[in-house]
């Protein structure tokens, strides 16, 4: 029987967990649905990461609102999926913030990767009517910027592609804490569809060298402590490594998409399997792995059609 497409077969509701990952630090987490970060400032908060929809934006909410009645004045995407930002009218913030190359992504692919997931994550999309349309930042940036909240300080940089060409993290100094987007994972698999293989692992390199004390991931447990940090970032290195390793052998030798896939899955599938969304990653991965290494540098955009003629040549 073939498997069900991406997480169509997912609808069970999942456990939300608010963890304080340092003073006035929070982290929204979901059994591997996408996470978000909660900044405290002295008059205002910042959200990190949107939610897919008003709906589950307002779960977000809900949880800030137990631990504060401060307002949320700013609201930080470290990148433009459809699934990460299509919540973002419902926090009413001023500012909404994103990197120019994030921003790029918006204007080139927006509405074609809105269409694309709506059909990849139907739960996540339950009461998509609420959402006004695509979003769009009011503020963006080129390498890195600085925001107060108060007198706390946020550093907002790009530090590198890896998920997308415009992911940003955003890091607290006061509490040496960061929050990454989905370049550090936890125990859920990578998307690589959009991702640049070359550049990854130095991007987490770049992570790495600040040494933080905690991490909110864009998937899976807040990450405290440096030795949870550490893992983390090493586990999300081999799982990206390990995807293109197989698929570039392949390629280099003039083989075919489903050759790449069998490899890939070779390598990773002792290691990943339990991963969260791991069977929905895995086919746009390779397919992208299987791109860049025969010289597709720039990802080529996922419509909904072409989602399905893939998934049906790999995993159907």
């Amino acid at each position: 029987m073939a498997k069900a497409f991406a997480s169509q077969g997912d609808m069970s509701e999942k456990t939300i967990t608010f963890d304080e990952i340092g003073e006035g630090l929070w982290a929204f987490t979901a059994e591997g649905d996408p996470n978000s970060g909660v900044i405290i400032g002295d008059d205002s908060v910042m959200i990190v990461e949107a939610q897919a929809t008003p709906r589950l934006a307002a779960k977000v909410i809900e949880k800030v609102r137990e631990v504060t009645d401060k307002p949320i004045s700013h609201v930080v995407l470290t990148h433009y999926h459809a699934v990460r930002v299509l919540g973002a009218s419902a926090y009413g913030a001023d500012q909404i913030i994103m990197s120019d190359a994030a921003r790029a992504m918006v204007v080139e692919r927006g509405q074609e990767d809105w269409d694309s997931e709506f059909q990849r994550f139907p739960r996540l999309f339950e009461g998509h009517e609420s959402i006004p349309g695509l979003t769009y930042p009011t503020t963006t940036f080129s390498d890195a910027m600085t925001v107060y909240l108060g007198n706390r300080r946020i550093d907002i940089k790009h530090v590198g592609r890896a998920h997308t060409a415009g992911d940003a993290v955003i890091h607290v100094p006061d509490q040496n804490v960061m929050f990454t987007g989905d370049i550090v994972e936890y125990h859920s698999a990578c998307y690589c569809g959009d991702g640049y293989f070359g550049d990854w692992g130095t991007t987490l390199d770049a992570i790495k060298a600040y040494d933080v004390n905690a991490i909110a991931p864009g998937r899976g447990d807040a990450l405290v402590g440096k030795d949870m940090v550490g893992k983390a970032i090493e586990s999300t290195r081999d799982f990206v490594d390990s995807t293109y390793r197989p698929a570039a052998r392949v390629a280099a030798r003039n083989g075919t998409l489903k050759e790449a896939w069998d490899a890939v899955r070779a390598e990773c599938d002792p290691k990943f399997h339990d991963y969260a969304i791991y069977e929905h990653c895995l086919p746009f991965n390779v397919a992208r792995a299987y791109d860049e290494a025969r010289g597709i540098a720039h990802p080529r955009i996922w419509t909904d059609k072409r989602d399905i003629e893939m998934w049906e040549a790999l995993q159907g």
